[in-house]
């Protein structure tokens, strides 16, 4: 609230209009664009202009007492959490995983015994030896059959730009392998080994050399025989895949076939791929056949997640060795949870054991984990809390399964699984945080939206909170690819957030999965504004129920969530005193001219389409920024290697709210120079990103820290 704005600054903002206005016609519609000039980042009046932009953040951030204190305890709490371990992945005998050791700056590989005992874990790959700055990131690893190679997609500044390297796991060496291009955040990247360790097939994006509107789109499937030079390396599969194909190649359970699981862009389509052990490739599903997800199982059994009849998802079977799809037997049919699909950390969708197959659904929000023989019969759901969530679940040697639990109060653990007895205990793979929460509590309530649909909202507060209308709210919601808003644990920012006696809330919006296929159906394409009718409605719900008030309730979200934030700011300026919005969308008429944006045409339409046009024309915030408006105070931030969502939506978005606001609080522009969309910045980065929204929230609010804190 107490803000001076730099003279130097002023000045350069006061000029962001001076570039040429354009405009553009769809369907006989005029569409102008006064700061098309500030889509060039190449541009040295738009590096300038975003330096400045920055320094004024900066200058205003940096000036609030709160912030070091934030920034301090943050670190404190952050860097005294336990080494954790996720994405597991057997091999070998042994059980790999992502380590992460606070408070280094990036997550590592390690490896642990069958027994998965943490005592006796060993690094294989520590990108924070390879960069003292902390900005080499793993983006994804596949150890081999045998467990003695790991395959290591290395990426640097937040770009997911990835080159795959190859690590000798008894010694940590690198072998000196280098392929580039085998990961890009437009369509992700990807590794599965022969089972005889000889070699691997991997995704790779066309070369350097290729046209500039190629590079980041047709992405193909190569096989690299060990030893052999890369640029000799076999083309599979890909010459027919959609521009926007996602490949993702798995064969961890498998004995010897590899699945090939296609996507067509963001949007929920998917074709799936055999490649027998001859290496001849067999097409399985086609995206009209609606199997979302697949696995083969360790004897050659082929399992798919299916919304075709089942919107919720059902489990089909296809006896080894058999590729049509019209052979296949439901395993599991569809109930009131959603089966899923990969785990947010690479899981496979199933855990299969010589007992069992375990199937990870979502109810609404909150996990559960099914348990079926391999006929079918249904077995006793694995043991959860309420409102936790399961993003993995692994069978382990000895007729066991390992499965990660996560909840609001308590960080990622896993449980320990025994067949024999059906008994559940803690295993030693837990992370402890100093970050405590007996003193809050969770309620689920549900918000009535526009068109009268429940939508779920989790409520985090104090046990001693008022509901008196006073109390300081954030709100953050998503909404959009499927994705659902499962428990996670609330860590140091949260814990920061409740010392100032603040509520948090997360919404279950449609758009996501949570409910399935339909859920999502219903908030995609023109069906958009649910979204951001279901948000407005939790909004006001905890208005209504006294949680909060409009002038101390905060909203926050990213990427897809940052564009909610936009609807937000446009459509109901006067619902939230503050808004923090990270790396969002806003110009959506122009968001599938980058090439990540090209994906997302399958999630929100195409403005070469007159439906979707309009759809897209209606809500677009960017486009409804309107002078003399009293908007929120707004903090947005963005990352200069952001391959996901262009920088340039931030940079037109602010600088349109900036000449139009009326309201006098601060619009504020946060760019980081070394960091993209938000997969590898390092854990400094990830501190002052956090310590910015929450100091800038503290005061919008008027919260403080307590003494001792």
């Amino acid at each position: 609230m107490r803000y001076l704005l730099l003279p130097v600054a002023l000045a350069c903002f006061a000029g962001a209009a001076l570039g040429a206005s354009a405009t553009d016609s769809y369907f006989g519609v005029t569409v102008r664009d006064p700061y098309r000039w500030l889509e060039n980042g190449a541009d040295p009046k738009v590096h300038a202009w975003s330096v400045a932009q920055d320094a004024r953040t900066r200058a205003v951030l940096d000036a609030l007492p709160v912030r070091q204190r934030i920034h301090d305890r943050l670190m404190a709490l952050l860097s005294k959490t336990s080494p954790a371990y996720f994405g597991l992945y057997p091999a070998g005998g042994r059980i790999f995983a992502t380590y992460s050791q606070p408070p280094k700056q990036q997550p590592m590989v390690a490896v642990l015994g069958p027994d998965a005992d943490p005592a006796h874990a060993r690094v294989i790959v520590d990108p924070n030896r390879l960069n003292a700055a902390g900005t080499t990131a793993v983006d994804w690893f596949v150890p081999s059959p045998d467990g003695t190679q790991v395959a290591v997609s290395l990426s640097d500044n937040g770009s997911e730009d990835g080159t795959l390297h190859i690590f000798d796991v008894a010694t940590g060496k690198d072998s000196g392998l280098r392929i580039p291009r085998v990961q890009f955040p437009t369509g992700g990247g990807s590794v599965a080994w022969a089972k005889d360790g000889t070699g691997f097939w991997y995704t790779r994006y066309p070369g350097p050399d290729a046209p500039a509107d190629r590079q980041h789109f047709y992405q193909q499937v190569y096989f690299h025989k060990m030893g052999a030079d890369p640029a000799q390396d076999n083309y599979v599969a890909g010459h027919d895949f959609p521009k926007v194909a996602e490949i993702v190649l798995d064969n961890r359970q498998s004995n010897g076939a590899l699945l090939m699981s296609v996507a067509n862009g963001d949007g929920g389509e998917f074709a799936h791929y055999v490649i027998g052990t001859n290496g001849k490739v067999t097409q399985v599903t086609h995206f009209a056949d609606q199997a979302v997800a697949g696995q083969i199982g360790p004897d050659g059994t082929l399992y798919l997640v299916s919304h075709a009849g089942a919107p919720r998802g059902k489990l089909l079977a296809l006896a080894p060795g058999d590729t049509d799809l019209a052979h296949a037997r439901v395993l599991i049919p569809q109930n009131d949870g959603v089966l899923q699909g990969r785990g947010a950390f690479g899981a496979a969708p199933l855990a299969i054991t010589d007992r069992a197959i375990y199937a990870r659904e979502i109810v609404g929000g909150p996990s559960r984990v099914i348990a079926v023989t391999h006929d079918g019969k249904r077995l006793p759901d694995l043991p959860l809390p309420a409102l936790a969530a399961v993003d993995e679940a692994v069978p382990v040697p000895g007729g066991q399964l390992l499965y990660a639990v996560e909840t609001y109060l308590r960080p990622i653990y896993f449980e320990r699984y025994d067949e024999a007895s059906g008994n559940a205990a803690e295993s030693k793979l837990a992370e402890t945080s100093p970050a405590k929460f007996d003193d809050a509590a969770v309620t689920r309530v549900y918000a009535t939206s526009k068109d009268g649909t429940r939508i779920p909202l989790n409520i985090i507060a104090l046990k001693d909170a008022q509901r008196n209308g006073a109390n300081p709210t954030m709100l953050y919601g998503y909404g959009g690819y499927g994705i659902s808003e499962t428990p996670y644990f609330l860590g140091g920012s949260g814990r920061v957030w409740l010392d100032g006696h603040g509520v948090l809330a997360f919404a279950n919006l449609r758009g996501g999965g949570e409910y399935g296929e339909t859920w999502h159906e219903q908030g995609a394409l023109t069906h958009k504004q649910n979204v951001f009718d279901d948000f407005y409605a939790c909004a006001q719900y905890l208005v209504q129920q006294r949680w909060t008030s409009a002038a101390k309730l905060a909203a926050r979200g990213g990427s897809n969530g940052g564009l909610l934030m936009g609807a937000m700011m446009t459509q109901h300026p006067d619902e939230f005193h503050a808004i923090v919005s990270q790396v969002g969308i806003y110009d959506m008429l122009r968001v599938e001219l980058d090439p990540n944006g090209a994906f997302n045409t399958t999630e929100f339409g195409t403005v070469k389409n007159e439906a979707d046009f309009k759809a897209l024309y209606a809500y677009s915030p960017y486009h409804h920024v309107q002078p003399g408006t009293k908007y929120p105070a707004i903090l947005m931030a963005t990352g200069e290697h952001d391959g996901r969502v262009n920088p340039m939506h931030s940079r037109k978005m602010i600088a349109a709210l900036q000449a139009a606001d009326a309201s006098g609080l601060p619009v504020l522009l946060s760019i980081n120079t070394h960091s993209g969309h938000g997969h590898g910045s390092s854990l400094s980065i990830r501190v002052d990103q956090m310590s910015d929204y929450l100091a800038f929230l503290f005061d919008q609010l008027g919260m403080s820290l307590p003494n001792g804190t």
